[in-house]
């Protein structure tokens, strides 16, 4: 009996990552040399990341509002507050865990990085209205990611009036963008490989415990969300005890995404969870997609995470109110997250910019979140999907409908 073609299934893209991390450790070990010939694949894959990224935030935030049709009735008001507030909060957890924490990168940054770092919350005011009011040519040129977000946002808005032909065809178009973003993706076994593989040939293992520190605050950041963050909110609009809800939604539906690793994937998971705590169907089903699309509390820990270790490697001073500014930045670019996964770490220069960082360096750590991406890829998306379910029922609970 001949196996079927289908006997022979490549391996998971987290695998093949994986793998390509393995390899490139055994690379620098045992052939430095060709380990720093090698680190050509992560160049490659770094430089396709900072082609596409720009591109992607334009398209696809421009899209997502335009095809909100005007005068649209969801009534989920109060499950679309509950969103934003945990995506916020769990940005400002990100920021605080890394004050608590902080975490240092190794990067190739020029040797005048640090004077272009701001000399305040003024400065940086200064800065963001800049950069809002840039040429849109100029901002996909110099990937003025702010610039490309205002851009964003004011097409949408405006191309909200415009046909339906005209809003089919941004879609396809976003689709398009984000189909050659999971090419791109797919490159990341080779990109992790080069990365990993020059960089412990130049640095030594000692490179390694940079990674499994901020590894730990990411993972660390999520937990304490989910097992303190969330239940506080959740008591604050229920005035009931939320840890039976929230941890059924963990072991219901974050267990179930963080080995899908795709919040989109897990819809049905949480529509089935919906319909056995008893919530409104009419509600559910359409607060659990729209979740998957804005609810990010994980990616906005991501962004914050590993923006704020670019700038502690960089040495630059960050007061109260910058940090604060940073929260706000995350939690907008987390919910404009693609739906790839690794997607929340190409909004990474986003943050970035904020800071005066460039985009060279930036790219350097988004190569960074896919190293540690394994890992906070899955935790991100378990936090993200059993959120939507948490919160969805906690609006109906508020209202007395659960």
């Amino acid at each position: 009996m001949n196996p079927s073609p289908t006997s022979f299934r490549a391996p998971s893209l987290v695998l093949q990552i994986v793998i390509g991390l393995l390899a490139g450790i055994v690379l620098a070990l045992l052939w430095p040399q060709g380990a720093r010939a090698a680190g050509l694949f992560g160049t490659v894959f770094v430089s396709a990341l900072k082609a596409v990224a720009p591109l992607l935030v334009l398209v696809l935030v421009a899209a997502s509002i335009a095809n909100h049709r005007l005068g649209q009735k969801t009534h989920l008001g109060a499950i679309l507050l509950l969103y934003v507030v945990g995506t916020l909060a769990a940005a400002l957890v990100g920021v605080l865990a890394s004050y608590l924490f902080p975490s240092t990168l190794i990067l190739k940054a020029p040797a005048d990085a640090a004077l272009n770092a701001p000399g305040g919350i003024g400065e940086v005011l200064r800065t963001l209205l800049m950069q809002v009011v840039d040429n849109p040519v100029n901002a996909l040129l110099d990937a003025n990611y702010i610039g490309l977000l205002a851009w964003a946002v004011g097409l949408g808005l405006a191309l909200r009036r415009a046909g339906d032909g005209t809003r089919a065809m941004l879609g396809d178009l976003s689709e398009a963008i984000t189909w050659i973003v999971r090419m791109v993706i797919r490159l990341a076994p080779l990109g992790v490989f080069g990365i990993i593989a020059a960089l412990l040939a130049e640095s030594g293992l000692a490179a390694l415990k940079n990674y499994l520190h901020v590894l730990c605050v990411l993972v660390g950041a999520m937990l304490f969300m989910a097992l303190v963050g969330n239940p506080l909110i959740v008591a604050a609009v229920t005035r009931r005890n939320p840890y039976p809800l929230v941890l059924r939604c963990l072991r219901d539906s974050g267990v179930t995404a963080f080995f899908t690793r795709s919040s989109a994937a897990n819809i049905p998971v949480n529509m089935e969870l919906c319909r056995k705590l008893g919530l409104h169907e009419e509600t559910y089903s359409v607060a659990i997609p729209l979740g998957a699309t804005i609810n990010m509390a994980g990616a906005a820990i991501t962004i914050s995470v590993l923006t704020l270790a670019a700038v502690t490697t960089l040495d630059i001073a960050v007061d109260l109110p910058t940090a604060l500014l940073l929260s706000v930045v995350a939690a907008v670019g987390a919910c404009g997250a693609s739906g790839v996964p690794g997607g929340s770490v190409l909004l990474i220069p986003l943050a970035c910019s904020l800071f005066g960082i460039s985009n060279d360096v930036a790219m350097q750590v988004v190569g960074v979140g896919f190293i540690v991406g394994v890992v906070q890829d899955s935790a991100e998306t378990a936090l993200n999907s059993s959120t939507d379910v948490v919160f969805v029922a906690a609006a109906e609970h508020a209202r007395g409908r659960g």
